[in-house]
């Protein structure tokens, strides 16, 4: 069973940057790809950006590629999203999670998760 906390969310003005950490419990968070999806009012929970077990491949949505960071410290077990050049857009309830495939390729559709946070809201005002 692993557990998932986000932290970091918050209200930003357009062009501004936060940083979204999720903390894994358990020992086996190090064999585990780690993902952020977001979903905003009214909208389906769609795909941000990934990461592998490992840290060495990473994919993005078109949306937020070269805005956005994914990284990973498998020591402290935690998974970030830094989030530059925000857009009013961008505004959301952001989830981590987990794929509890050990040493898998990194995946990017819901369905392919085992493991949720709770959220934490972003708000980009214009």
């Amino acid at each position: 069973q692993v557990q998932l906390v986000e932290s970091g969310g918050g209200l930003v003005q357009a062009g501004g940057s936060l940083r979204l950490s999720c903390a894994a419990s358990g020992r086996t968070f190090s064999r585990y790809g780690m993902g952020w999806f977001r979903q905003a009012p009214g909208k389906e929970r769609e795909f941000v950006a990934a990461i592998n077990w490992s840290g060495a491949s990473t994919r993005y949505s078109d949306s937020v590629k070269g805005r956005f960071t994914i990284s990973r410290d498998n020591a402290k077990g935690t998974v970030n999203l830094q989030m530059n050049s925000l857009k009013p857009e961008d505004t959301a309830v952001y989830y981590c999670a987990a794929d509890a495939t050990p040493f898998a390729s990194v995946v990017v559709t819901t369905s392919e998760y085992d493991y949720w946070g709770q959220g934490t809201q972003v708000t980009v005002s214009s």
